[in-house]
């Protein structure tokens, strides 16, 4: 067979059919026309579904996939473009790797408090995105507005009663 219908298509690839409709209107996938009401596709689109979803595994925007297409629909992907994700995947594994150690020092810090570790106080500036010397660090996650400190106040070592 070589055309199948939009539910084929989500079954075999595992993308919901309004998804599929959304990457049409994007200029991602294409439909070949129509059985009834249910668009038909290329047995191709299941492999270019198969890169937008490698795309977006690596970070890419559907936008920036779109661009990696030629206008007939093959792929011409800049190497240049993989490299530069690369880059941006590894500062975004080491400072997971940082988030993690720094995670599990706080799990089993002898400190009576978590806010009494200078470790975690360093973690928790960094995720603020504050340096330790109070200078902001840029971060993307804040908005306008945001505060730039978290404001912490030094409380009980006291833990309350369960509930």
């Amino acid at each position: 067979m070589r055309y199948l219908d939009i539910t084929a298509v989500a079954k075999q690839s595992g993308v919901p059919a309004s998804a599929l409709r959304y990457y049409e209107e994007k200029g991602l996938i294409a439909s070949v026309g129509r059985r009834g009401l249910r668009r038909l596709f290329d047995v191709a689109v299941l492999e270019r579904l198969a890169l937008i979803a490698l795309g977006q595994a690596a970070g890419f925007s559907l936008d920036e996939i779109a661009g990696m297409f030629t206008s007939d629909g093959r792929p011409n992907i800049e190497r240049k473009a993989l490299a530069a994700q690369a880059d941006k995947l590894d500062r975004t594994i080491q400072k997971l790797r940082s988030m993690r150690d720094g995670l599990r020092h706080a799990a089993v810090c002898p400190a009576p408090s978590h806010l009494e570790c200078p470790s975690f106080r360093r973690l928790m500036q960094a995720a603020a995105g504050v340096r330790a010397g109070g200078d902001e660090i840029p971060s993307a996650r804040r908005g306008p507005g945001s505060p730039s400190l978290v404001r912490t106040r030094k409380t009980s070592s006291r833990r309350s009663a369960p509930r």
